[in-house]
């Protein structure tokens, strides 16, 4: 195993004294160097965060350096882990009808401004596959048949095995994932939801907007979890409407908003930037 030139440590715990002091003697003890690190301490749950990027001596390898960590993380039975940062993620993207979550991912990619290998992109229409091939990226076409969903599913799932996709990315793929397929993709599943959430959850937010005659509409980047668009929050942004603007105007300024908030949930994910806290997160952005 060839060695690491510098890693992504991550971790949560119970928050108590000393823990910082303690992980960076360890790693300077080592001759690892500090390039980068932050810490949050969620007071009501005293919980405690941090994401630290190192910069390591010759000779080390992954493997080694997570044996070497693995007494201090389960001394503080931390939630841990460590990333080489030179490792791009594996993405499969998933997605409908709608292309501009998909182009500004594949363009942001293509130049070399996403971190991350995308391995495929997946949908149930055909719409997106010459956008796809252009991008010379393979398209899987996985339709569903009606009272056909599970196999669908099932069907998307072993392709995620098969490619060896570290998470999937829901690009505007208009399907309701099973309770039982969120919980295989837990923490490994993006989706941009076009509205500010927790308002206007499911099907056409635009037209609910409109309805209340909302002054701001939005754009949600989220986990998936079994529960419709109420997985953990990653990013959000909002743009200005006004009572002139119809549910179509809504729809065509949002979705400058979405492919912005996408862009930037995939990207800190793939970063190691994003921790879990309950049904809460935690984002180290830049």
């Amino acid at each position: 195993m060839s060695g690491v030139k510098e890693i992504v440590l991550t971790f949560s715990c119970q928050d108590s004294k000393g823990i910082v002091a303690a992980v960076a003697t360890l790693f300077a003890t080592l001759g690892f160097n500090i390039k980068e690190s932050s810490q949050f301490e969620d007071v009501e749950r005293k919980r405690f965060f941090m994401r630290t990027v190192f910069e390591c001596p010759a000779g080390y390898n992954l493997q080694q350096i997570r044996s070497i960590f693995k007494s201090q993380g389960d001394q503080y039975q931390m939630d841990w882990n460590i990333f080489d940062s030179e490792c791009k993620p594996r993405v499969l993207i998933a997605v409908s009808q709608w292309g501009h979550c998909l182009n500004a991912l594949l363009n942001s990619w293509k130049n070399g401004t996403l971190p991350i290998e995308i391995v495929g992109v997946v949908s149930n229409h055909t719409v997106m596959q010459d956008l796809t091939e252009w991008y010379k990226l393979p398209f899987y076409y996985l339709p569903i048949a009606p009272n056909a969903k599970a196999e669908q599913e099932a069907q998307l799932w072993q392709l995620m095995q098969d490619l060896q996709s570290d998470f999937l990315v829901l690009a505007r793929y208009m399907q309701i994932l099973s309770d039982d397929l969120c919980q295989k993709l837990n923490g490994r599943a993006i989706n941009i939801h076009h509205s500010f959430l927790p308002g206007f959850k499911g099907a056409k937010p635009y037209h609910q907007a409109f309805n209340h005659g909302v002054k701001l509409i939005g754009a949600t980047a989220h986990f998936v979890t079994a529960d419709l668009d109420e997985g953990p929050i990653i990013e959000q942004a909002v743009e200005r409407v006004s009572h002139i603007n119809s549910p179509e105007d809504m729809a065509e300024i949002g979705r400058d908003t979405e492919t912005v908030v996408l862009n930037r949930a995939v990207r800190w994910h793939a970063e190691h930037r994003v921790l879990l806290n309950g049904s809460k997160t935690v984002v180290f952005s830049r």
